[in-house]
């Protein structure tokens, strides 16, 4: 989950280093470093912590040169400190890598046979290690870093500097995903397109397996099998003065106020005057039977809540999977089956692996927040959801917009199978073209959100309550709360909190339930009658018709507009993000980069 960038330029790279690293900080922060090639001389900075510290020590200790590479890191191998850092250097080489290289202790044993010793506890070091070692025996730069890609199992993005080339780095992916950015008379390197930004918008995105010789007038890539690759250059817009707080105290403060603005240009590109229009080469839910879902962490709970949706909707089986546990569960994936992956980054470690097993098995579907990552290009159809560059490591606009893609294939997938008739989903439709509204308008409730806020960050534990689709969001809800704030907090469907959670109930417990006035709601408030019962503090988040019928009792409320029960769990994500922001800020943990987190798992 690191961040790696490298630069061949006409300017001086450390200052391009840093500012490319501080658009890849939400993959890790902590540590950071660069190295750069002046004339003949290598030399590398370093500093423990976030990229802040990094710059104060360039400050006192300049690096000179326009050849360089830079790291920030979350840690895999070894604790974070200045040894364990990236760039490793090893005699006349540096490495800047994220992943893991699972053959580490046996090429660390053989290394040790030739009088190479590490003084680090990383995987990385035994590349700049195995790279010396192959330059001591005559082989050029390039021969030696081809010899030792070809000795690295695992995953990992690569990128190399040596000693007297200051028109030199080489690359190489395999799992990770790697980038290189093409300027005027110069090259760039770096782990996604919105660390090069500012630098350039012509693209090219290394495959699986390819490494590559840059020099400032030269870009020659390699595949797998050593064969010259012709991989096309893009131009990708990504807006670099975009990646900015905007005004906010914090990116996640920016990104879920962005909320109705994405949901409306998400719906503005899937939506025509003929109805729902999907990117070729579309999808006919007529040659489906069955429909697996697959992803991680807040990814994972939007496709539970779609679940709701495509059954009840579409009447179609579907079948939801923890991207991990599903690539070694090895299940079976029968005849007629679409599998669907969704991934903010698309470069998820444990997603694209479970999309790889079920190539060939089955047709393969995305929804994904940056198109060509490595995930959309597997796929046989990509839906971009449209949310715009996230920076928070706890996702909120690209959550919702996850949903109401899939929202809009559930109603696709019903029109196609009959099961929904054209005025039903014109109905649904409407609502939700009405949602990015909705969201504005319950921005007003963001003074009681904050108010109830300022009283869990003194809590310990707290639950979070749904029925329904709501279930799903009442473990988001936990999640986000757990991410930021660092508070225990747990989601549950209402009706299991009779079968051992009520166990934890007392006075000091608050317990959040998310609660529009649908079919479900008289049984979720006699669940809070439970609670109240042993003393547990209610948050109650409703509309006003639930609130009138239920708030008795209840020792906070937060009122929402109301919206049809389907789409529910698009609204009440707001309140969810929102209590765990303010809860967070109260306490004074780092909203945007909380403690062991990064933003893409890029690392299984």
């Amino acid at each position: 989950m690191c961040g790696i960038v490298g630069v061949l330029g006409d300017h001086e790279a450390a200052p391009l280093l840093v500012e490319a690293l501080k658009r890849l900080e939400y993959r890790g922060y902590d540590s950071a470093g660069i190295a750069t090639v002046n004339g003949a001389a290598l030399d590398r900075r370093r500093a423990v912590g976030k990229l802040v510290n990094l710059s104060d020590l360039l400050v006192h200790a300049p690096l000179a040169g326009k050849a360089g590479i830079g790291h920030t890191r979350w840690a895999t191998h070894g604790a974070a400190n200045e040894t364990n850092a990236h760039p490793h250097r090893a005699g006349p080489v540096a490495v800047v890598h994220n992943g893991i290289v699972e053959n580490f202790r046996e090429l660390r044993e053989e290394l040790a046979g030739h009088g190479l010793n590490t003084v680090t506890d990383t995987d990385t070091e035994v590349v700049a290690l195995l790279t010396q070692h192959y330059l001591a025996q005559g082989l050029a730069p390039r021969d030696a870093c081809e010899q030792v890609i070809a000795r690295l199992t695992g995953a990992f993005a690569l990128c190399f500097l040596f000693e007297g080339e200051d028109n030199l780095l080489i690359a190489a992916r395999k799992g990770s995903p790697l980038a290189i950015g093409h300027g005027q008379g110069e090259v760039f390197v770096g782990s996604d397109a919105i660390a090069l930004a500012p630098m350039t918008d012509r693209i090219t995105y290394l495959e699986d397996g390819d490494w590559c010789v840059l020099t400032r007038q030269s870009v020659e890539i390699f595949d797998a099998k050593g064969n010259r690759a012709n991989r096309p250059v893009k131009t990708v817009s990504i807006d670099a003065t975009h990646i900015d707080k905007g005004g906010h105290k914090h990116f996640m403060a920016k990104e879920i106020a962005e909320q109705p603005t994405v949901l409306g240009e998400a719906l503005s590109y899937y939506l025509t005057d003929a109805g729902i229009a999907l990117p070729e080469p579309g999808l006919d839910f007529t040659k489906f039977d069955r429909l697996t879902m697959v992803a991680c962490g807040t990814a994972f709970y939007a496709c539970l809540t779609a679940k709701y949706w495509f059954e009840q909707i579409a009447r179609l089986p579907v079948e939801v999977d923890i991207a991990s546990e599903f690539r070694y569960r090895e299940p079976p994936i029968p005849a007629r089956t679409l599998a669907l992956f969704v991934s903010q980054s698309g470069e998820t470690a444990d997603t694209l692996a479970a999309l790889r097993y079920c190539e060939d098995k089955a047709m393969i579907a995305s929804v994904v927040n940056v198109p060509e990552s490595s995930i959309a290009r597997a796929s046989d159809i990509a839906l971009p959801i449209l949310a715009g560059a996230e920076i928070g490591v706890a996702s909120t606009k690209a959550f919702t917009c996850q949903l109401t893609v899939l929202f809009l294939l559930a109603l696709k997938a019903g029109l196609d199978r009959g099961t929904l008739t054209p005025e039903e989903a014109s109905e649904h439709l409407a609502q939700l073209k009405a949602l990015p509204g909705l969201f504005n308008a319950a921005l007003a409730a963001s003074p009681e959100i904050e108010a109830t806020a300022q009283k869990l960050a003194e809590a310990r534990d707290i639950l979070f309550l749904g029925r329904g689709p709501l279930y799903p969001l009442a473990m988001e809800g936990a999640l986000k709360l757990k991410e930021i704030s660092y508070i225990h907090a747990e989601g549950y469907a209402s009706g299991e909190l009779k079968h051992g959670p009520i166990a934890l109930i007392d006075q000091h417990t608050p317990v959040v339930f998310m609660a529009p006035s649908d079919g479900l709601f008289d049984k979720t408030v006699s669940n809070m009658q439970e609670v109240m019962a042993r003393a547990g503090k209610v948050v109650l988040v409703t509309d006003a018709r639930g609130a009138k019928a239920a708030a008795e009792g209840t020792w906070r409320q937060i009122i929402l507009p109301e919206v049809s029960p389907a789409l529910a769990p698009i609204l009440y994500a707001l309140p969810a993000q929102l209590l765990a922001y303010h809860t967070a800020v109260a306490k004074g943990t780092d909203v945007d980069q909380p403690r062991n987190l990064a933003k893409s798992v890029t690392v299984e």
